[in-house]
């Protein structure tokens, strides 16, 4: 009997080449290096060109995640684009991904759940697989946040950029497996209830604006790494993994502190979490893959090594994927 997984082809990543500095921030708004450092980790971030898109860093991150695995466009049969700052309202951002790439077959669809988009693009792209309905699909978490931050708020302006990373993945039968590659189990999880404390203030249904992020970051803290250390325990459940068997775990890079706290609370070494949180600022959806291709492609992340994905983002969404690399 098969058992198909999801197994990572290849990855890739996007950043726009201009780089915006907390020193450069310090003169557009009342803050300082030290105080975003202290608070965020954070040191600096990219910021995308006028004129340039979801869909352009998406296309890119997506080009270099075929490089990576060694295929072309015409081996890929689904693109599932993760994003909160799509191109237009509709169509959906994946399809302009998809017209970049050349590519006129197979399917092409967003998905939104803001800083969780990535983790739940991966779970959705993985159902299909196993289900029979892709073979290779390219997974995409693309953000423009710069074009929705209200640039004279220093508690959300400072904390965000722009990026875009991206994975393929490819059904692979690994029955008779001593180690089964690929996702092993994802969780998902949503509390609508806690909507004020991570949203946007506009959109073509309420307002017919576009609007800009609004967040009470105390509270956002304190659900994160409860919810954070949550899902992963959740994730692991079954699996025969333990947290101490785990060799690296790739969070949403939202804020170091959180993630600091939520590896405290997985009784996690310092060394086995994967930071770019300093460099690249919060991407949202981009977040996730931007680190993992960063660990990847710099030998950290090795075949074999069991790697947990977690984010969680406004809506409430959070969630989180185990995979053997």
């Amino acid at each position: 009997m098969s058992d198909i997984r999801s197994v990572f082809k290849g990855v890739g990543a996007y950043l726009p080449e201009r780089m915006l500095t907390n020193a450069e921030l310090a003169t557009m708004v009342d803050t300082t290096d030290e105080w975003i450092v202290e608070r965020s980790g954070i040191r600096q971030r990219h910021i995308a060109a006028e004129g340039e898109f979801t869909s352009d860093l998406a296309a890119a991150a997506a080009r270099n995640a075929l490089d990576n695995a060694g295929m072309t466009p015409d081996d890929i049969d689904m693109i599932v684009v993760a994003t909160a700052t799509p191109d237009e309202t509709f169509p959906a951002t994946a399809t302009k991904v998809q017209s970049a790439l050349g590519i006129s077959h197979g399917a092409a669809f967003d998905i939104q759940a803001v800083c969780s988009g990535f983790v739940y693009a991966l779970a959705v792209t993985d159902g299909l697989i196993r289900s029979g309905q892709a073979t290779n699909a390219l997974v995409i978490g693309a953000e423009t946040f710069s074009r929705i931050l209200d640039w004279e708020d220093r508690a959300t302006c400072v904390l965000f950029g722009d990026g875009a990373g991206a994975v393929i993945l490819s059904a692979e039968d690994q029955s008779g497996a001593e180690k089964p590659r690929g996702i092993l189990s994802s969780k998902l999880r949503a509390d609508g209830a806690k909507h004020d404390l991570l949203y946007v203030d506009g959109g073509p249904s309420m307002t017919q604006t576009v609007g800009h992020l609004r967040m009470r970051g105390k509270e956002v803290f304190r659900h994160a790494v409860g919810n954070l250390a949550g899902i992963v325990a959740e994730t692991l459940e079954g699996t025969g993994v333990n947290q101490s068997d785990i060799d690296w775990i790739v969070p949403h890079q939202a804020n170091r502190r959180i993630i600091d706290a939520t590896a405290r609370k997985l009784g996690l070494p310092p060394e086995s979490v994967v930071l770019t949180v300093d460099i690249h600022g919060n991407t949202s959806a981009a977040s996730v893959p931007l680190a993992l291709d960063s660990a990847v492609q710099d030998g950290r992340i090795k075949p074999g090594d069991l790697v947990i994905m977690e984010a969680m983002g406004g809506g409430f969404t959070w969630g989180a994927s185990l995979v053997r690399w």
